[in-house]
């Protein structure tokens, strides 16, 4: 009794197609992201572990999920969040916003070197939220 499909003939169509569908259902479903002043140019400067652990959480805010490690951060202002990032070189945050439906906003990126966050980095943060929220008219 033969096999079907014969293994010979057996092409890697049938497999990827439910992979492909699953795939663009998700990226269908996912928000774009906008990084605000500095802030790509500061995400690019992390190494690259924690370069890619921080692209796999945006990765994830803009699938309607949460991050693996946050924390809210109002006094960035309301909705901001951290993205907390712990690597062999040190710890880094992402500080972003993903309450509004358009996007996720990313308004500061920055390695940690204190216990506490930083007042500047703090500051940086606020400003690119307030900026946003007035280009939003919010």
């Amino acid at each position: 009794m033969p096999q079907w499909p014969p293994l010979r003939t057996c092409t890697a169509r049938p497999l990827a197609w439910p992979y492909k569908t699953l795939y663009t259902i998700d990226v269908a479903d996912s928000k774009p992201v906008e990084f605000r002043g500095s802030s790509l140019e500061d995400l690019r400067a992390f190494p690259l572990m924690a370069r890619r652990e921080a692209g796999h959480q945006l990765d994830q805010v803009q699938s309607g999920r949460e991050p693996d490690d946050w924390k809210p951060m109002n006094t960035v202002g309301r909705g901001a969040k951290e993205i907390r990032i712990r690597d062999k070189a040190g710890a880094f945050r992402v500080l972003y916003v993903a309450k509004f439906a358009d996007a996720v906003y990313v308004l500061h990126c920055f390695q940690k070197k204190t216990e506490r966050t930083s007042k500047a980095d703090v500051e940086i943060a606020a400003k690119r939220h307030r900026e946003l929220l007035k280009e939003l008219g919010q």
